[in-house]
């Protein structure tokens, strides 16, 4: 435990060196522009509080109160701006400061001196803490989910604040370079108002692109220039030592680790105990909620999916045969249905799916990635085959190796004392064996592979034609607003991605029913005989939220030009996928 917190404390003492949160730093310096010797000291205690208390309880809070956690956001932001115009408007500053000075009066005589301007320091630098977010190496991920899944316990508290500890340091001292430095410049100049002013102006601009959240595309301008740079920082925690110690602050000790198929393997090993479904939103399915006791005397699929994934959609064919194959003879599949998007943590959506792939078996809605922390799993799509007496004998992660898991069905039905007078009679494997365009996201979070054409969104390597996009790189062009998961178009804008496949589908949410977009191969539009089932006469028409097939060679695989041409605003886009 010594050695996780002496890293913690050494990633957050790195972090303000970290590319992904620059653009808050002009609100951290403007802020230690005026107000006294103790304003670096209000700030850097502010962004301590209010990032922790955030960073554990935000789950928490989320469910108690009700409230999209946005709303934090929201709110610190229009502190943030009138603190801005407090430093445009000096009358506005003096009551602003006075007010925070009188709603905190219990502690201004332990803390406070007059024109010190602690309190109005602390506030600011509680509201940077509601939108600071540093790029999440292994610690600080491992809190957020920790949190996420409503798992803290005192060594979480405890890394938690040896993490904020160490960001708290260098945070200080360049909040206080900046108040000396402010300082100085009064004493040599007339115009120190103004200089103070323009800072002003710097906060509320700074405040404005985290509202729009054109700081993820600044975000993504940086980390461009520097990737060697942002891996670097990350790496500073992976290493064996801090990995065997965030395991076990996640609780892995005891739970079986994943592990690679036994495949062609005449005697199943025993994985361990299956872990219990655990924090589940809802049942589908099923009338009961279903527990690991109520499954007991039953060989279980436990099958890891989310329906917008086209490797999950892919072997949905395969775990739906088996179910109808063998429900009759002891034999059960619970999908526990674990969202990779937000939109897909809507039920309505989730019954859609249902009926669409007719899944007839109990699925479960893991919202909140409860169970899918409790199994250790990574992947989508995920499968645990359970025994009778609850103990996984065989795992698989991915697509593939469906005749190796029906032959290990079948092996456990026959342990447990069942006949089998049915043959294994599988569809044959889909599974793409080819190179081709890995999976491509298009939000902030997990982008790669991005390039620009001259009207996209300004990045350090600019493409000035279509011809210029690299193998499985793409481009935005146009107006595009580029948030964590995805990327929302306005009226006109265009998406280019060259890539080497045989079928393309993409993740999209329609801003309204009937929104319509244009697909076009290596300049043209995509001909009724290579275009995918949601495409007709080049155009598709948006009718939920969910994956859409754009592409399809029929088994001719080639490397090609992709453009999507959208004619309605609002329009979301997540990922690409490749088969």
């Amino acid at each position: 435990m010594i050695i996780l917190l002496g890293f913690a404390f050494l990633a957050g003492f790195v972090t303000i060196l970290a590319p992904c949160i620059w653009p808050l730093l002009p609100i951290v310096l403007s802020a230690s522009s005026g107000g006294g010797k103790r304003r670096p000291l209000g700030i850097t205690a502010g962004v301590i509080t209010s990032f922790t208390i955030f960073t554990l309880s935000i789950s928490y809070l989320e469910k108690i109160l009700g409230v999209d956690p946005n709303l934090f956001r929201l709110v610190a932001v229009v502190i943030i701006v009138l603190l801005g115009l407090s430093m445009v408007i000096p009358s506005l500053g003096t009551t602003f400061e006075n007010g925070i000075n009188r709603l905190l009066g219990p502690l201004q005589n332990r803390f406070q001196k007059q024109g010190t301007g602690f309190f109005t320091g602390y506030v600011t630098g509680f509201s940077i803490g509601l939108v600071w977010a540093p790029c999440a190496g292994p610690i600080l991920a491992t809190i957020a989910t920790l949190a996420a899944t409503q798992a803290v316990d005192v060594k979480v508290i405890l890394v938690t604040l040896a993490y904020v500890i160490g960001l708290g340091i260098p945070l200080f001292f360049f909040s206080l370079t900046g108040s000396v430095f402010f300082d100085r410049m009064r004493r040599l100049t007339k115009y120190t108002g103004r200089i103070q002013q323009v800072f002003g102006i710097a906060m509320i601009f700074a405040a404005i692109l985290i509202y729009t959240n054109y700081d993820k595309n600044i975000q993504v301008k940086i980390l461009n220039v520097f990737p060697s740079y942002g891996n670097f920082l990350s790496n500073i925690e992976n290493n064996e030592k801090v990995a065997q110690e965030l395991s076990a602050l996640r609780g892995e000790k005891d739970i079986p680790r994943p592990t690679l198929p036994q495949e062609n393997s005449e005697i199943l090993p025993d994985l361990g105990i299956a872990p219990e479904f655990t924090g589940i939103e809802r049942w589908l399915n099923t009338s009961i909620p279903l527990t690991m006791a109520d499954l007991k005397g039953k060989v279980v699929l436990v099958d890891f999916w989310t329906y917008s994934c086209i490797n999950c959609v892919r072997t949905l064919p395969y775990v739906t045969g088996w179910y109808e194959k063998y429900k009759d003879r002891n034999f059960v599949v619970v999908g526990v249905h674990t969202p990779e998007f937000s939109f897909e943590k809507e039920t309505k959506n989730v019954e859609q799916a249902l009926g669409q792939f007719k899944i007839h078996y109990p699925v479960a809605q893991d919202n909140d990635y409860r169970t899918w922390r409790s199994y250790r799993n990574r992947y989508w799509p995920a499968e645990y085959l359970i025994d009778v007496n609850g103990h996984i004998r065989k795992t698989h992660f991915g697509e593939g190796a469906y005749a190796e898991m029906e032959q290990a069905i079948r092996q456990l039905l026959r342990e447990a004392g069942n006949v089998l007078d049915v043959d294994a009679n599988l569809l044959e494997d889909q599974t793409p064996r080819y190179q081709r365009t890995p999976e491509t996201y298009l939000g902030v979070d997990r982008m790669e592979r991005f390039a620009s054409n001259e009207k996209a969104i300004k990045v350090p390597q600019v493409f000035t034609s279509s011809d210029s996009i690299p193998q499985d790189h793409f481009a935005y062009q146009g107006a595009w607003e580029v948030l964590e998961e995805f990327a929302r178009a306005q009226k006109g804008a265009a998406l280019e991605i060259r890539f080497q496949a045989d079928k393309v589908f993409l993740v999209i949410r329609p801003h309204a029913l009937g929104d319509m977009m244009r697909v076009l191969i290596d300049g043209e539009v995509v001909e009724n005989a290579m275009a995918g089932v949601d495409v007709k006469d080049g155009q598709v028409i948006l009718d939920q939220e969910r994956l859409y097939h754009l592409v399809d060679f029929k088994g001719k695989v080639g490397s090609h030009l992709l453009r999507l041409e959208f004619q309605n605003e609002g329009i979301e886009v997540y990922a690409f996928t490749f088969g």
